[in-house]
This record gives structure tokens, sequence and C-alpha cells, in this order.
């Protein structure tokens, strides 16, 4: 089994903003660095520590905008520095996992690899790690790319949704299709169905055979980071980074590759997952008092119920008839908004950008 852990690598997609986190998370400071579930350690940490176990730390890599390389090295002073890629602009998710995989590649052209965003909650931690060991498993004796579908428990449209084929034994199953945000009416036939799952946005695969699907399905992406071989681990990686992103399209791993490939397998997995993606998702997965408030702060509330509270502990808060609302302050921010039109977010953020306040964005 050593050998299997040698041969391990994660990648970790650390780049995005979060945007639906506002005012907590901001383009100085994104949630993947903040410690959003009050666990004592931020989301990038927690990550890295879940895979701890897998591989040796020398095998973890952290792709991110070259703008967050301070604070990931701020979390995670164990990493050297040819385990941070520093994106300079942001592409999506295929180039930064072309540019991983390309990378990993050089050093280990039998490297089995998962890639797995920074910023999810996975609250059965175990449970998660017997799954990613059963794709390890299947993705290094077979030529297959395999992803993580989680059992949905409710009729979400906020997340993308994965059809299988039911015809195999196991938690293993064939990919039938993938399906982006539903209507409401949709995702609750896909679940009335029985035959798909959220998409969990983790995925698992042979670096062969990842390199093979990028030549088949992106050669220009594919490509422009082999490219780099010889010059990947050495001083001139960040020109050359600098040069290919400049060049390569902006396109998800999912549309590239993923819902074009043939050989794409999912293993279903119950671990108590969520992307962690909005303020009511943090509402749903967090500890409610009697009156179902979430609160992380100091405050005085009354007649107050449903609400998502998150504010500065040197900063009183005193509250007076609200109800499902979300209250958030983060450095010099105070949000106060419906929680059922928490996707209105976005659009305050916008509007911020607008009036040229990017210190408040």
């Amino acid at each position: 089994m050593a050998g299997f852990a040698e041969n391990t690598f994660v990648v970790i997609m650390a780049g995005g903003i979060g945007s639906r986190f506002w005012p907590f998370s901001r383009n100085n400071h994104p949630k993947q660095f903040h410690d959003v579930l009050g666990m004592g350690e931020s989301m990038i940490q927690t990550t890295v520590r879940r895979f701890t176990g897998l591989c040796p730390i020398s095998n973890i890599y952290i792709v991110t905008n070259r703008e967050y390389a301070h604070l990931v090295r701020q979390h995670l002073p164990q990493l050297q520095d040819e385990q941070l890629l520093q994106e300079p602009i942001g592409r999506n998710t295929a180039p930064c996992i072309a540019y991983a995989c390309f990378k990993i590649a050089q050093r280990n052209p039998e490297a089995n690899i998962v890639v797995a965003p920074a910023d999810h909650v996975i609250l059965k931690e175990e449970a998660f790690t017997i799954n990613i060991r059963q794709a390890l498993e299947a993705a290094s004796k077979r030529d297959i790319l395999v992803t993580l579908g989680i059992k949905p428990t409710r009729p979400d449209t906020g997340y993308g949704y994965i059809q299988y084929l039911t015809e195999e034994h196991g938690p293993l199953q064939k990919v039938k299709n993938f399906t982006e945000k539903p209507t409401l009416e949709t995702a609750q036939s896909f679940l009335n169905s029985g035959d798909f799952v959220w998409n969990a946005g983790i995925f698992i695969w042979n670096v062969q055979t990842i390199l093979k699907a990028f030549q088949e399905n992106l050669k220009e992406l594919a490509a422009l980071f082999e490219a780099g071989s010889p010059v990947y681990y050495t001083q001139a990686e960040p020109t050359f980074i600098d040069s290919a992103y400049s060049q390569c399209q902006n396109i998800s791993i999912d549309y590239g590759i993923m819902e074009k490939a043939s050989n794409v397998y999912v293993i279903l997995c119950e671990f108590g997952w969520s992307d962690l993606g909005t303020w009511n998702s943090l509402y749903n997965l967090a500890e409610k008092n009697a009156e179902g408030n979430v609160i992380d702060g100091n405050t005085l509330l009354y007649d107050t119920q449903n609400c998502i509270i998150k504010t500065p502990q040197n900063k009183l808060v005193v509250l007076q008839g609200l109800q499902d609302y979300i209250v958030a302050e983060y450095d010099d921010v105070l949000m106060v908004c419906r929680r059922t039109d928490e996707q209105k977010v976005k659009d305050f953020v916008s509007d911020v950008k607008a009036q040229k306040e990017a210190n408040f964005a």
C-alpha cells in the first residue's frame, strides 16, 4: 500500500472568490481562507488535512490565483513552493486541472490524481476516505474518469446532476449524462427517478487517462500545457504559465471533458456533503438554537427566528422582529437580506463594483 500512496496525488482548487458568500467572502479574502463553520481551521486547511492519510504531504498541490499565494503560504506553511500552482488569471476548471495534471505527469507518469475544491464541507470524513480509496483503486486499474456523486436528499436547483446506468453492482456506476442546475420541477423528477445524484465536483483518474482525455477533447489546451513539460519545476515555469494562460480558453472540466468522454463513471456516495456555496447552505448545515437561528457573533435577539447571523465578536448586535434574514458583517461591510432573496447577493456585489467601491467587493 505504501507504493499506492506514493503514486497518489491530490490537486486542490482554491482560486474562486465565492461571491455568493459576500460580504464574508471577498476578492481579497475568499471563503476558503475563512473558518466558516467555526471548526478552528480554515476551509483550505480542513481540505488538506482530509487528504493527508491518503498520500504524502509532498504530493498535495494547490492551484490558486496568484493574488492568493500569500494566503496559501500563510495557511499551509508546510507546503513547498513547487506545490503551489499560481494562475495569473482565472480561466475556469479545465485549464487549472490541465496545468496540475501535466505538471504531475512530469514528476510521476504513473500518478493517480484526486481533484477537489478547497471550500466544500464533508461531515463524514471516514466515509469520504473510503469512497476516495474505491475511486483511486478503480482509476488505477482501468482507463476511466471517475467522479463522486452524492445521493440527493431534496430537489435542489443549485447543484448539477449526474444520471447513471444501473448496470453494475457496487458503488461504481457508468455515467449516462450530466445536467446543469435544473428547474425545481425537473429536480423533483430526478429525485423521483432514483438514478440521479448530485455532482460533487470531485474527480479521480490516472494521469495518463486524463492527459489522453485532454488530447481528445481539448486539443489546444492539451498542446499548451504539454509544451510546459521541460520547464515544470524550474524557474522558467511562472513565465511559461503567464504565456499559456494568456492563450487558453475559459472552460470548465465538466463541459470540456466530462460531458463528452465515453469512459466516465460515478461512485455513489453519502458523506454529508455540501459545496457551501450560499448563505442558505451554511444555514442548513449549522447548529440552530431553539428559535431556529444560526448565530456566530455577540448578539441580543428579540422576536427573531430562522435567521443566520454572522458578525464580529467585538461588536454587540441587537436585533428585533426579524424572521428568515441573513445578517452578515465583515471588514466594514454590513449586509441585511431576506434568506429567500439570497440569489441577489451577486447583484449586490456587482453594484458595489459598479460604484467602484473595490475595497468592499
